[in-house]
C-alpha cells in the first residue's frame, strides 16, 4: 500500500508548490496525491499552478483534486456571470490577470484552455479512503457525510473546526489558515497561509509526517 500525500490551499503560489513536490518525493505509480482545493485567487501565478497540476496528472498515477469555494467563486463568475464583486474581491483580479486580463474583467474577454476549463469542472467535492475524508473547508457536525452539503464542505469554519465530532474517519481540510497544522483526534487542517507568507503544508499519512516550504 502507497503513501497518501495532501497539499493544502495554494492560492498561486507556483514557487511555493514545485519546491514542495521536490521536497516530498512522491512514488508516483504507489502513493497518492490528493489537493485539498484553493488552487487560484490572490497569488501571482493561478494559471501556472493549474498548468502544473495538470502536468502532473501525466506523470503521478493517482491525483485527486478537490473543489474549494475560490473554484466555485470562479466558475460561477466565468460559467454563469454572477457573483463577480465576490470573486474579484477574494483575489479573482489577480487570477484573470494570470490568464492575460489586463483590467477589463470580462469573461468574455478570457482566454481559458480546454484544459483548464475540464481541470475546474472535474474538481471532485470530497474524497474518502478506509481511514479518512478529505474536503475542502470540513464537514458538518452530526450529519453523515452523504447528506452533507456543498455550501458546508466548501465554506464552513469554526463550527466544523471547534466540534470534537467523530465521523469515524480522521477529516482532512484546508480552507481556514492557521500557523501551524492543527492535528488532533478527529482532524487535521492544512491551511497554514502560503499566500499570507505563510508555509504551504504537505501532510504524509498514515505517517502523519509533515512537508513545508
Amino acid at each position: 500500500m502507497g503513501k497518501i500525500f495532501a497539499v493544502g490551499d495554494i492560492h498561486g503560489c507556483l514557487e511555493k508548490l514545485a519546491d514542495l513536490m521536490v521536497k516530498i518525493n512522491i512514488d508516483p505509480i504507489h502513493d497518492t496525491l490528493v489537493f485539498i482545493g484553493d488552487y487560484i485567487d490572490r497569488g501571482r501565478d493561478s494559471k501556472g499552478v493549474v498548468d502544473y497540476i495538470i502536468d502532473l496528472k501525466k506523470t503521478v498515477k493517482t491525483v485527486v483534486c478537490l473543489e474549494g469555494n475560490h473554484e466555485l467563486m470562479f466558475l460561477n463568475y466565468y460559467d454563469y456571470g454572477i457573483d463577480k464583486t465576490l470573486f474579484l474581491d477574494n483575489g479573482g483580479r489577480e487570477t484573470l490577470f494570470s490568464y492575460g486580463d489586463t483590467g477589463f474583467w470580462h469573461k468574455k474577454k478570457l482566454s481559458i484552455p480546454d484544459s483548464h476549463r475540464e481541470f475546474f469542472h472535474d474538481l471532485q467535492p470530497y474524497y474518502e479512503t478506509d481511514a479518512y475524508i478529505f474536503v475542502h473547508a470540513g464537514l458538518r457536525p452530526g450529519i453523515p457525510l452523504k447528506d452533507q452539503v456543498m455550501d458546508d464542505m466548501l465554506w464552513i469554519r469554526r463550527d466544523f473546526i471547534d466540534s470534537g465530532y467523530d465521523f469515524g474517519k480522521k477529516v482532512v481540510f484546508g480552507h481556514t489558515p492557521m500557523t501551524e497544522p492543527l492535528i488532533d483526534e478527529t482532524k487535521i487542517g492544512i491551511d497554514t497561509g502560503a499566500v499570507y507568507g505563510g508555509k504551504l503544508t504537505c501532510i504524509r499519512l498514515p505517517d502523519m509526517d509533515i512537508f513545508q516550504v
